[in-house]
């Protein structure tokens, strides 16, 4: 695949698209992403979507992004959520210091990074100079990775590391990656623990982030963590949806289950439960869009980055995710047997979509934030008309 130029990213991003499904099953085998993929990912500018155009990059807006992670994980989950980390990980780099990212961005807009923010890392200060230790689950990407993170806390009394927390970042050869990653769904994106054991330098190799903040001006960049739930609910749809494809192959290819006295398309009991599937994935498609619709507004505007606004996303993408999830496994009930079987794009849907709905900002608990929040609004707005 050629170098597509970032103005015809719409272009890139189909021809890249086409490529896909039929490596499905050899991301599955090898448990990560090819590197002659992520090299067409990199070509076709998808890790260059949330950099800044001074840095060689796309800065798409937010409802172009969320689409694009939607269509690509239409074609794989695990290319959408590999292309989710190693391009939201631009926008995460702009929270970090302005010269920790010129050190990252300024050789190469398609630096790629990956890590976790689990603060399972120690620092300590020893003789020989600041030492760091620990290992980090899920880390996406991390085999094609160029630089990778981990959030850490400082030992009890360490003066050198007062405030936490802390996030170290070096070059991703100086990381041990360990093979965990054996499971059922989203194989394909290589998410092994990383282990780091090193001395490093407090001046360029760590970070206070106790109040992250992205320093870049624009919309893109007025409220980093009230876009990442977002992400999430673009992958979930995008598999839902292609589920969905899946179910319609199976019944127009015309397969008559056992003992069936009509095809499957032709039963009304399929028709019904099809019509189901159908209007819960256009409801979260819906859902998503009007969010997605409404943060690039409020960021247009200069007033995304609030507690309000990151619980609203949040509740959203859940629903989302919730929804896409039952529509999926409904699809695979529908499926019957042939859907069972590894090579089964309808199974490997199934499978992916469970694991991407088990991260830990898509668990139903966070609900509760959203219901504080209304609580507490109700509450003033009563304080406020009882008064005289």
């Amino acid at each position: 695949m050629t170098n597509v130029p970032h103005t015809d990213f719409a272009a890139a991003l189909d021809a890249l698209i086409a490529t896909i499904p039929a490596r499905s099953p050899e991301f599955e085998q090898a448990r990560r992403i090819p590197l002659d993929v992520v090299a067409s990912m990199r070509e076709a500018g998808v890790f260059k979507m949330f950099l800044p155009k001074a840095y060689g990059g796309l800065e798409l807006g937010l409802p172009a992004i969320i689409d694009a992670i939607r269509k690509l994980s239409r074609a794989d989950a695990s290319i959408g959520w590999t292309a989710m980390i190693g391009a939201g990980s631009a926008l995460f780099a702009t929270m970090l210091p302005r010269e920790a990212f010129d050190r990252l961005y300024a050789d190469d807009g398609n630096t790629i990074m990956a890590g976790s923010t689990q603060t399972l890392g120690v620092i300590d200060s020893r003789a020989e100079g600041l030492h760091v230790q620990g290992q980090w689950p899920f880390a996406s990407g991390c085999l094609h990775a160029d630089w990778m993170l981990g959030f850490c806390q400082a030992t009890p009394g360490n003066s050198a590391t007062a405030q936490q927390p802390h996030v170290v970042v070096l070059p991703a050869a100086r990381w041990a990656i360990i093979d965990t990653w054996h499971v059922p769904g989203l194989r394909g994106t290589g998410s092994a623990d990383i282990a780091l054991e090193t001395y490093i330098d407090p001046e360029t190799d760590i970070f206070d982030v106790s109040a992250l903040r992205s320093w870049m001006p624009g919309p893109l960049y007025a409220g980093v963590p009230q876009m990442i739930a977002l992400m999430h609910g673009a992958v979930s749809l995008g598999i839902a949806e292609g589920a969905l494809n899946d179910l319609l192959d199976i019944a127009l290819s015309g397969r008559r289950q056992e003992r069936a006295t009509a095809v499957m398309r032709d039963t009304e009991a399929y028709q019904r439960d099809l019509g189901q599937v159908h209007a819960d994935v256009r409801a979260a498609r819906s859902v998503l869009d009007a969010q997605t619709t409404s943060h690039w507004q409020q960021a247009q505007d200069g007033m995304l980055a609030t507690d309000a606004k990151l619980v609203e996303g949040s509740q959203s993408a859940i629903w989302v995710v919730t929804t896409c999830r039952k529509a999926v496994d409904l699809c695979f009930a529908l499926g019957g047997s042939v859907a069972i079987y590894d090579e089964s794009p309808l199974q490997r849907r199934m499978r992916d979509i469970h694991v991407a709905a088990q991260h830990n900002l898509m668990q139903p608990r966070h609900y509760q934030k959203a219901g504080k929040l209304l609580i507490d609004r109700s509450e003033s707005f009563l304080l406020k008309s009882q008064s005289p």
